[in-house]
């Protein structure tokens, strides 16, 4: 801090902090608190309330539809023809009329569900119901009842259920109304239909045995079951860490060459070379790649071309639902990431140490082990994170690539409970649970890699 006082002058340094305080308050520590906040939650349509007042809704569209049926002279009148609700929507009969099946009327989805022996939402699996849990009268619509005798029963329990919401709108309000439930979905089991020989199957594959070893899968009373939000979970930060590898390796030695092993003039080409395909539009590049990769892409009619397979019989290899193309289309997406804090770290090295260890017998790797990668390393590092990072929230290229033909990465779980389901409150628990257990793992790389936030100011 000194030295950046002595360099720019205090108001500078002062701007400059200031800005990045804003900036990490307003794009990183209030994102996050929201999202724990929405966390910790309980979705709306889970609350005690919500069950109550759907209720009361149910009660009061069954009394205005009986009201409506009552004025009509059923079922001379209308022939067995739809009733309207009091909402616009029209309410089938089952095909008769008022004496359909002995009833007084036709079927109606609201008046059925006016009942106070309603299910309550229980993360535990602890069956619990309306009526016993706020000892109200047991009460619900027999359809065989005269419709004034309905109306009346549904009026009184859209009474019942009113002063019960009511009551639990203000004790609701009143409390925290923090829950853990919506992380313990993460680790949430379901239930795999399997008959038995799938089951043992299943079990002696690599896949099962690595899932039950880790708790991902388990047999109770004869049924398998899975963490499927885990195992998605898993699955992504396994295939993240192989993009990441595999950036690694396929980055060093082009760093290295354009860094120490080549004479500047052609570095800057090669350099050139590198950049030029990531001038193009990220999205621009991931549709690319389903040009190769279509049933009747370049790979594809390639191999028609010399023999492999026959397109024309339907041999066409379904490349879209390999794994390991997605896997690839990463990291050709992400691979400068990797390069570019390798190459600035490597391009301070001093040659003369290299020639030294040369001279003095040293062999190519021991070169490498001995004076590059220890220089290297804080350049790794950042690669290694950055990488890492982008793979693992990678959005863009499983759902791209994929086409929903293979299983999905975490990020599209989450973005499903978003938008799909409209079940946000479970979205931000796995979003701020997957940004801790990524946090982790990078502390957990930076420990093994002995490297320090201090170190990375040697990338610049």
């Amino acid at each position: 801090m000194n030295g950046l006082i002595r360099g720019y002058g205090r108001g500078l340094v002062a701007l400059f902090t200031v800005a990045i305080l804003v900036w990490a308050f307003v794009l990183i520590l209030l994102p996050q608190l929201t999202m724990l906040e929405r966390a910790v939650t309980a979705p709306n349509r889970q609350l005690d309330s919500s069950i109550a007042g759907a209720l009361v809704r149910d009660a009061q569209t069954c009394v205005g539809v009986l009201k409506t049926y009552q004025t009509l002279d059923a079922p001379a009148s209308n022939g067995g023809l739809a009733i309207p609700s009091a909402g616009g929507m029209a309410v089938p009969s089952m095909g008769g009329g008022a004496a359909t099946g002995g009833a007084s009327r036709p079927y109606i989805l609201q008046c059925d569900r006016a009942n106070t022996h309603q299910t309550m939402v229980r993360g535990n699996g602890e069956q619990v119901w309306l009526d016993e849990l706020f000892d109200l009268p047991a009460r619900s619509i027999d359809p065989t009842d005269p419709i004034a005798t309905q109306i009346t029963d549904a009026e009184e329990i859209a009474g019942i259920a009113q002063t019960l919401y009511t009551r639990l709108l203000d004790e609701e309000s009143r409390g925290l109304g923090l829950t853990t439930a919506n992380f313990q979905a993460l680790m949430g089991a379901t239930r795999i239909p399997m008959a038995a020989a799938q089951q043992a199957t299943e079990a002696a594959t690599l896949r099962g045995r690595v899932q039950t070893l880790l708790g991902l899968q388990f047999q109770k009373d004869g049924e398998t079951y899975k963490r499927l939000a885990l195992i998605t979970l898993t699955r992504t930060l396994f295939f993240a860490v192989l993009a990441t590898a595999l950036a690694l390796v396929l980055c060093y030695p082009i760093a290295y060459k354009v860094a120490l092993a080549t004479p500047p003039r052609r570095a800057a080409w090669l350099f050139l070379g590198l950049v030029i395909p990531y001038a193009i539009v990220e999205l621009m590049r991931i549709y690319a790649w389903t040009a190769i990769i279509d049933t009747r892409g370049l790979l594809n009619v390639m191999l028609d071309l010399i023999g492999v397979i026959d397109l024309d019989a339907g041999e066409a290899i379904q490349f879209k639902r390999m794994p390991g193309t997605v896997f690839l289309v990463i990291v050709y997406t992400y691979v400068l990431f990797m390069v570019f804090p390798i190459f600035n770290v490597m391009s301070t090295l001093d040659r003369n140490q290299i020639e030294a260890a040369r001279d003095l017998g040293a062999r190519n790797w021991r070169v490498h082990w001995r004076i590059v990668i220890p220089h290297s390393k804080p350049g790794i590092a950042v690669g290694c994170i950055a990488t890492f990072m982008l793979a693992a929230g990678a959005f863009s290229v499983p759902r791209i690539i994929s086409r929903g033909l293979q299983a999905e990465w975490f990020s599209q779980s989450i973005y499903n409970k978003f938008f799909e389901s409209a079940n946000s409150n479970i979205g931000a628990a796995y979003s701020f649970a997957y940004t801790l257990v990524c946090f982790g793992l990078v502390g957990l790389f930076m420990w093994g890699m002995r490297t320090r936030l201090k170190d990375f100011a040697r990338v610049q």
